[in-house]
C-alpha cells in the first residue's frame, strides 16, 4: 500500500508525517525505515526509526531511489514500513517522474507487504492523476 501526503510548503506536511512515524513505530511489528533528504528529522522521531539521508548515497533521481528501495528490503525482509520525505528534493520536481516512481512503489510495496508513504510538496490541485489516486 502507498500513501502521499502532499501540500504546499508550510501546510504541515513535515508534521503529518512525523506524527504517522511515530505511531507506526509505536504498534510496528516490523522495521520502520525514514529516507530524508538532509538530517532533519533526527530529534523528532523515535530511537527505533532507522534513518537514511538520501544525500550521504548520492541519490539524485528515481532510478537510483527505486535501486536504493530494493536493497534495503533486499538486506533486510522485516522492513514493513518506508517513509520518504520530501520525494522532489531527492529525485527533482517532475511531476511525470514522480508519478511513474509512485506507480512502481506501489507494485513493489503489494509484492513485497509494506506500506509506503510518500510526502511531497507541490499543489495538490495540480497533481497528475496518477498522484492523486494515492493522496
Amino acid at each position: 500500500m502507498i500513501h502521499v501526503i502532499m501540500g504546499l510548503k508550510g501546510s504541515g506536511k513535515t508534521k503529518k508525517l512525523i506524527a504517522s512515524i511515530n505511531e507506526t513505530v509505536a504498534s510496528a511489528t516490523g522495521d520502520v525505515v525514514c529516507i530524508e533528504y538532509g538530517r532533519k528529522l533526527t530529534y523528532d522521531l523515535s530511537y527505533r526509526v532507522r534513518l537514511v539521508d538520501a544525500k550521504e548515497y548520492s541519490i539524485s533521481n528515481a532510478d537510483q531511489l527505486k535501486g536504493f528501495l530494493s536493497g534495503l528490503h533486499a538486506g533486510n525482509f522485516d522492513i514493513t514500513h518506508v517513509y520518504i520525505e520530501s520525494l522532489y528534493k531527492i529525485i527533482g520536481s517532475d511531476r511525470a517522474c514522480a508519478q511513474e516512481f509512485l506507480t512502481w512503489c506501489a507494485s513493489f510495496a503489494q509484492a513485497n507487504s509494506m506500506e509506503i508513504t510518500v510526502s511531497i510538496s507541490d499543489d495538490p490541485a495540480q497533481a497528475p492523476e496518477g498522484i492523486k489516486q494515492y493522496l
